[in-house]
């Protein structure tokens, strides 16, 4: 694999040039890493789920430049979704909606419904719109890591998940630390009324506001599938643990006015909810870095992106070790 480190423009037409031949490509979005592949390209869409060792039913998120590209990949798309693609893109938002005769089974995980997303780091933008000059709808683009790993928001993480898999042919961009440090929020809009799948960063409350419905949360093992779905996610080597007693030698990470436990070893102290998401992904890495076998972490009371924190760390912990 090629690494690009603060890629220039010719840099990124290379890359989208390289997603058009097929290959993979790792770059940066606002919330994690994704490893993209032309989206219309079954054989490339493959090498991702082979890289990640990812189950091939499990849908992927089509990465789009903007709203007027939705219409290609979805149908009888709702007001309110229309409504939240204007206001929330470039974002971490990702909506479910019915796909178009473009999406195809291997984007889909066999489902009837599709995922699109604007993201808004510039160089994702960029990457999306050299690749639709090219001829390309989209990037399909899950986490850069392995599958229910921790999902990479640098890329040295990147390197570290998926550098023994990836080929020669393949591009890695850096583009910083992502800012948000967690996954888009999800929203069903396949129905009469919006439903949030996963929890992120654009909290129900403000989602409410603009598409004027009250948002429900389906539990992660309803029928629709999903990236980010699954009881057990987002997990280190090291063990989550949420409740309970920490021993003198394990790691421990909360909220900087929670003082650290006797003999622990602290990993972070974030003052606000946006450090406590963008630190939480490096944060279990460092655990796993240092050889930690068990890591305490507190979880942030509230709503908003409170929610969306404890989401992955519920399902951090539920990894069996």
């Amino acid at each position: 694999m090629e690494i690009i480190y603060k890629p220039t423009q010719d840099e990124i037409k290379k890359a989208a040039k390289a997603l058009k031949d097929g290959h993979l490509v790792a770059f940066p979005t606002e919330t994690v890493y994704g490893l993209g592949a032309d989206a219309t390209n079954e054989k490339a869409v493959g090498r991702i789920y082979s890289v990640k060792g990812r189950p091939t039913d499990h849908p992927l998120i089509v990465h789009i430049s903007s709203i007027s590209q939705l219409y290609k990949w979805a149908i009888e798309v709702p007001e309110y979704a229309t409504k939240l693609a204007k206001s929330f893109w470039p974002g971490p938002m990702t909506l479910i909606l019915k796909r178009s005769p473009l999406a195809k089974d291997f984007i889909t995980g066999h489902q009837s419904l599709v995922g699109l997303r604007v993201p808004s780091h510039p160089i994702s933008l960029m990457l999306i719109k050299e690749l639709e000059n090219l001829g390309a709808n989209g990037i399909a683009a899950p986490s850069a890591n392995r599958f229910g790993a921790v999902s990479a928001t640098s890329v040295s993480a990147v390197i570290e998940e998926l550098g023994t898999f990836l080929s020669t042919t393949d591009l890695v961009l850096d583009g910083g630390d992502s800012d948000v440090g967690i996954e888009s929020t999800i929203i069903d809009c396949s129905g009469k009324f919006p439903n949030i799948m996963r929890p992120g960063l654009l909290s129900s409350e403000i989602i409410e506001e603009v598409c004027s419905e009250v948002l429900n949360f389906i539990p992660s093992d309803n029928i629709i599938k999903s990236s980010g779905l699954l009881k057990s996610h987002y997990s280190p080597a090291a063990q989550v643990v949420l409740e309970g007693q920490i021993l003198p030698g394990e790691g421990f990470f909360a909220m900087a006015e929670i003082h650290t436990p006797p003999g622990a070893i602290r990993l972070g102290a974030p003052t606000s909810l946006e450090e406590f998401a963008k630190n939480l992904y490096a944060i279990l890495r460092l655990a796993d870095q240092k050889g930690l076998k068990r890591i305490k972490v507190v979880q942030p009371n509230g709503t908003g992106l409170a929610v969306a924190i404890r989401d992955r760390l519920v399902k951090a912990a539920a990894n069996e070790h």
